[in-house]
């Protein structure tokens, strides 16, 4: 038997409740995992207030899109793979059944890669969400290059974050955008270049003079909402690129009435590609190696305390980055 986290109706926190369950052999092509380490993610507590785009299936739903552990057993047909790798899993294919909050979960093989050396259970825990959505939509999606000016909202987040540390790994330009200019110390800190406070600085007017009036060549709006308008007008205007990576203002977005090109980016794009995968695992374990990448974790709570994890996230974080939970 393993303990698993599961909710039977969507709600608050108090919704999630731990249960102990059968431990799943896996099927041909599936790695089990023992579980170390998983982020508490946005999406995770959209999942489980009923918010999130694909609603779960109740009752007794798993929930936990990202996690690193240990492998335990493993199916036939998997190659490369073997009990006592330490390792990542990239992509829950489904999370209501196969969800990370547990001790163990099974998932298909081609979902999981080594954990890059060095790198504890709680570090690998902030990465592979937060780096691979920052990584998919700058350079995949946008085709990000050295010396870009590249407008960040909501940077103090942990894809915020990311998207500053891997600007700066290709040689572009974080701008960080954050409501309260209280932040910037620490953004500057991060590797921001700059930083926009909306309690002190008009958006579109700063980028503009940081950019010596051309406009940021890329955004990357994790924010959305009735905001999006001015954080387009912010973007060169010929040439310049949007990507929306969330929706933390759940509000309606118009559709911004500027020429620039726009893209709705989410990472199961590019995580459930094997190929891209590897490209994200490739680039992200190098950045590791140089220390252009450094995973920033807020706290870690205890597996029994997974509920205070998400009132922690719900009521907002003290500080910034991931919140992590140890198994």
């Amino acid at each position: 038997m393993a303990r698993v986290v599961v909710f039977d109706e969507t709600g608050g926190p108090d919704v999630l409740r731990i249960v102990d369950e059968p431990t799943a052999d896996p099927a041909a092509g599936e790695v089990r995992v023992r579980i170390e380490a998983f982020g508490v993610n946005p999406l995770d507590a959209m999942t489980r207030a009923g918010t999130a785009p694909l609603p779960p299936r109740l009752p007794h739903a798993r929930i936990g899109c990202e996690g690193t552990g240990v492998v335990d057993a493993v199916g036939p047909d998997v190659e490369g793979l073997q009990a006592g790798d330490p390792v990542l899993i990239t992509a829950v294919p489904d999370m209501a059944t196969g969800g990370t909050y547990a001790e163990y979960t099974v998932a298909p093989a081609s979902r999981v890669i080594p954990r890059p050396a060095g790198l504890t259970a709680t570090a690998a825990a902030a990465l592979w969400v937060s780096y691979s959505t920052a990584y998919g939509a700058l350079i995949e999606k946008a085709g990000m290059r050295p010396a870009d000016h590249v407008l960040i909202t909501a940077a103090s987040g942990t894809v915020g974050l990311a998207a500053i540390q891997i600007a700066n790994q290709i040689g572009a330009i974080p701008l960080a955008v954050t409501r309260d200019s209280a932040k910037e110390e620490a953004l500057l800190e991060a590797g921001a270049a700059a930083v926009i406070a909306g309690d002190r600085d008009d958006l579109v007017e700063t980028t503009r003079r940081l950019t010596g009036g051309a406009g940021a060549d890329i955004v990357l709006d994790s924010v959305m909402g009735p905001g999006m308008d001015e954080t387009a007008h912010a973007a060169r205007p010929v040439g310049g690129t949007l990507v929306t990576v969330g929706w933390l203002d759940p509000r309606p977005a118009p559709y911004p009435a500027v020429p620039i090109t726009m893209h709705r980016y989410m990472s199961f794009e590019h995580v459930l590609d094997s190929a891209a995968s590897r490209r994200i695992a490739a680039f992200l374990g190098a950045g590791l190696r140089t220390g252009a990448l450094r995973p920033t974790i807020d706290r870690v709570f205890a597996f029994d305390d997974v509920v205070e994890a998400h009132r922690y996230l719900d009521k907002g974080q003290d500080g910034p980055g991931k919140i992590v939970v140890a198994v």
